[in-house]
Order: structure tokens, then C-alpha cells, then sequence
């Protein structure tokens, strides 16, 4: 399947759940967000459905988002039901780490392929800081839980604020030494309100890496899963580095993934507000040909890129980061 700009879209990135268990600085407000009550949540009958709508038409790569995924009770029965379709080919789920440790080896089980862990800081005080509460140990132990049940190639997702500092640079440089992870740095982008700010640009963090006497960093196209990163590795370096750049250099051209959030909207671009309703489609009876064609519309309706750099980062969004699924 292809959108009007000629981009094949085969990945479908799903949010089971608006509920987390960390709060953290740039993807909710300080306040929190207003909870989506139970009967707004799609359910995972419901989210199945489209699911096997969708993968009749082209997706074949699903990703599994929140809030935090793994607060949703079931979700490796449901792992296990969409792996049970045969036509996905790809199962990957984001998480902050901290509930892994408990489950690594039944989501493997259940047909879950990969996971990618968002880790910003490797500083216990900063990280309770940015999350308002969160246990740095917890997501390290889902770490090596996640290492050691082969949800491989882990991925590392660390958002480039303010908070980020040489010390969390050494540790992530010696750790793609020791283990096969891709530490992937993303710009930092503002959407909604958020208590942290943009920290060192991506340029910046590859001469850090560099100077730090180890290698220079080389290109690489070895990855399972790339997807808008751009990697390197390291010489005698088990794992690799990735660069993810949304603002400075963004990537719409390629961009191949259509969004469903957990209250059942399909969201053609994360950086844009437009939305098509599936999910009152689906209670008022709609035919999987209906439901075929929501996804359709929503492809046709895929903008050829952002434009939050031409804003100025102050485009108006209507959901937080927490209410989108990433």
C-alpha cells in the first residue's frame, strides 16, 4: 500500500493505553493528563479486528505503545493473538523498562520480537527527576531480563534534553562494547507542554563519542528494524549507535507508519492533528471493507512532512506525547 507521495506504509504503531506508570517530563505536563475512562479504550478484541483489517492491506510490522504497554492487563495474551494471525511479521513493543524484568520471557513466548526502552539518563536522582518518581534499577533489571529472553536487537531510545551529561555518554559508549544494543539518540521535540528543554544536538553528541578515544563512528545498515535512524558503530563494538533526527533533518519522505491511539483514532503523522475516528465506526457495525477503507483514507490523508521546525516548535497539538503512543 502507497500514500500519494509514493511511500509504501506496511507499519502500523499501536497505543493500547493512555496509562502510565512514570510521568515523564517531556511527554506528559506536570499535572498529568485526563484519563481516558475504560469504555474509550479500545479493546483488544476491537484492536485485533483492525489490526487483521489492516494487515490485509499491506502492514506487516506492528508496534505496541502507551502510555507504558505493560501497565495493560492481558497484553501477552494479546501479544500472543496477533503473533496467532500469521500475517504480521514483526512484533516490537516500546516500554520504560521498569515492569520487564517480570515479563520478558512470557512476552517473548508469546511471539513478541523486539523491544525498544527509553533510558535518558543513567544518573538515578536525574532519572526519579525526569520521571517523576521512576526507579532507575527497575529499568536496568528489565534491561538484562529483556537481553537474556532474546528480545532482540534491543534498542535503547534516549531523548536529547537538558539533563543528559558526559557520564550517561561514557556509560552508553561502554556499553555498546560490552552487549549487542543500538543506543539510539532523538532529538528532543516539543510537543504539548513539558519541564525539560532541548539539550546538546546530534552533531555535538557524535564528537563527544568520538573524542572519547575509542573509534570513530562509521556508518552501518546492519539493523533489523531501522526504521528513521541512522547508525554507526564503533570499532570492536558489540552494538551500534543511532541517530534520530525529527527536526533537524527529518525523515517524512520515508516515513512508512500510520498511528492508532488507544481511544481509536487513526493519526496519519505523530506531528499533526489530524485524525480519523475508527473506533465509532466499529461500534456502529462497520464492515472490515469499512473499516479498509478508514485505513485508506487515512494514507490518502498523509501529509508529504511536518512543519514543526517552520512553526518554531509552536504548533498548537492537541494531545500530549503520553496520548499519541509515541
Amino acid at each position: 500500500m502507497h500514500d500519494g507521495y509514493n511511500r509504501q506504509i506496511n507499519y502500523l504503531r499501536v497505543s493500547v493505553t493512555d496509562r502510565c506508570n512514570f510521568r515523564c517530563a517531556y511527554c506528559m505536563p506536570e499535572q498529568g493528563v485526563k484519563l481516558l475512562s475504560h469504555a474509550d479504550i479500545l479493546t483488544y478484541e476491537e484492536l485485533l479486528r483492525i489490526i487483521r483489517v489492516v494487515s490485509g492491506h499491506g502492514v506487516s510490522k506492528i508496534r505496541l505503545t502507551g502510555g507504558e504497554p505493560l501497565v495493560r492487563r492481558g497484553i501477552v495474551s494479546f501479544i500472543r493473538s496477533i503473533a496467532n494471525l500469521k500475517t504480521i511479521t514483526d512484533i516490537s513493543l516500546t516500554t520504560n523498562g521498569s515492569l520487564l524484568a517480570g515479563m520478558a520471557a512470557k512476552l517473548k513466548n508469546a511471539g513478541l520480537n523486539r523491544v525498544n526502552i527509553s533510558l535518558d539518563t543513567v544518573d538515578p536522582d536525574q532519572f526519579r527527576k525526569i520521571t517523576y518518581g521512576g526507579d532507575l534499577a527497575k529499568t536496568m533489571d528489565g534491561l538484562k531480563s529483556a537481553l537474556a529472553a532474546g528480545l532482540t536487537p534491543l534498542k535503547l531510545n534516549v531523548v536529547l534534553t537538558n539533563i543528559i551529561t558526559e557520564r550517561d555518554l561514557t556509560y552508553f559508549v561502554d556499553l555498546v562494547h560490552r552487549e549487542p544494543i543500538s543506543v539510539r539518540f532523538i532529538e528532543y521535540m516539543p510537543i504539548g507542554e513539558s519541564q525539560v528543554c532541548a539539550g546538546p544536538g546530534i552533531e555535538e553528541i557524535k564528537g563527544i563519542i568520538n573524542a572519547f578515544g575509542r573509534g570513530t563512528l562509521k556508518p552501518t545498515l546492519n539493523i533489523q528494524g531501522n526504521g528513521p535512524a541512522k547508525y554507526f558503530y564503533l570499532p570492536q563494538a558489540k552494538g551500534t549507535f543511532g541517530f534520530i533526527t525529527p527536526i533537524s533533518e527529518h525523515f517524512c519522505n520515508v516515513c512508512n507508519r500510520i498511528r492508532l491511539t488507544a481511544d481509536g483514532k487513526f493519526k496519519p503523522c505523530l506531528l499533526s492533528n489530524q485524525e480519523l475516528d475508527v473506533k465509532a465506526a466499529l461500534r456502529q457495525g462497520a464492515s472490515d471493507i469499512e473499516i479498509a477503507e478508514l485505513f485508506y483514507k487515512t494514507i490518502t490523508d498523509k501529509p508529504q512532512g511536518h512543519t514543526l521546525a517552520n512553526a518554531g516548535g509552536q504548533t498548537k497539538f492537541f494531545r500530549q506525547m503520553s496520548q499519541i503512543g509515541g
